[in-house]
């Protein structure tokens, strides 16, 4: 029992200490191709008789104590001509202790560039709701830590904009949802007591080559930069079978690699999960990290639904 105690306090302290040396707090998908609601507030679909819906479910670094979860919901449909909106709801939580929810609103106004293609110009406002709970720690040292001293509860707003140009077949996005810094706990003295939300800055793209009337190619990639932590960039690919079946791996450089998989169940529902094998020293601590999604489609012309897949 004690064993288990200190694992979780190292584990916590580990991540929290992590918000400040590496500056990477903001939730990872595998499947980012299927959640750009959530990374990008310009993110457009063109699809002007239909609500598209997706809940994620992402559980990280399995089997390690106090391991981060993510869930997140969203919706995204065409507001009015050239204008499209969305919703969405993450929440992030480490262990027991800390917790992270983001509550969002999507604007964006959408450009006809080319025959085909279009330029989608967005911005993503809302507020983040932070919590930390200390209670039931045990501690090892006669004297309580300093930094675990009081739990803390804080709101803080922030906006975050985005450009998505995209065709049929095609997307490339640069987004930074988030753009206002808040401290969620703070330097005294020495003690890491407060880690600094950083400004997150994502590009992604992706592609599908029609390599028969069967088969579909669909590379996409997605490249996170964030000050004082390294580049992150992940690299996906594809192969979706007569519209239904899509099977794909991934890497993240230097982090992981992931097996993806997805089935179209109904004309409008899709399923999905990842398995992501930790490369890293953390993967001594681990058994890897699960991703499910649920997609799901809504024709608001009450007529049913027969569009083709979502290609992203």
């Amino acid at each position: 029992m004690v064993k288990s105690l200190k694992r979780h306090i190292i584990f916590i302290l580990f991540a929290l200490v992590g918000f400040q040396m590496l500056a990477q707090q903001d939730p990872q998908f595998t499947q980012y191709m299927y959640n750009m609601s959530v990374i990008n507030p310009a993110y457009a679909k063109d699809a002007s008789d239909e609500i598209s819906l997706g809940v994620f479910y992402r559980n990280q670094w399995t089997g390690s104590v106090g391991g981060p979860t993510t869930g997140t919901l969203f919706g995204h449909t065409t507001l009015y001509k050239n204008i499209e909106g969305g919703l969405s709801i993450v929440h992030d939580q480490i262990g027991d202790v800390v917790k992270e929810t983001n509550v969002y609103a999507d604007v964006a106004y959408v450009l006809q560039t080319g025959k085909t293609s279009k330029l989608s110009l967005g911005i993503k406002f809302g507020a983040t709701f932070f919590s930390t709970n200390f209670d039931g720690f045990v501690y090892s040292d006669p004297l309580p830590d300093p930094a675990f001293a009081e739990n803390i509860s804080r709101t803080y707003p922030n906006v975050g904009v985005g450009a998505f140009f995209f065709g049929k077949n095609y997307y490339i996005g640069f987004s930074a949802p988030n753009l206002l810094k808040s401290k969620h706990l703070e330097n005294n003295d020495g003690v890491v007591a407060n880690g600094v939300e950083e400004i997150h800055m994502f590009l992604t793209g992706g592609y599908v080559f029609e390599l028969n009337d069967q088969l579909k190619f669909k590379p996409a990639f997605m490249t996170k930069a964030v000050s004082g932590a390294p580049l992150s960039f992940d690299l996906t690919a594809n192969f979706l079978w007569r519209e239904r079946l899509e099977l794909g791996a991934g890497y993240r450089f230097d982090d992981a690699i992931s097996g993806l998989v997805n089935f179209r169940v109904l004309s409008n529902l899709r399923i999905g999960y990842a398995y992501d094998y930790t490369l890293s020293n953390l993967g001594k601590f681990n058994n890897g990290s699960h991703e499910i999604m649920i997609l799901f489609d809504i024709s608001t012309l009450g007529k049913g639904y027969d569009k083709s897949p979502r290609f992203f």
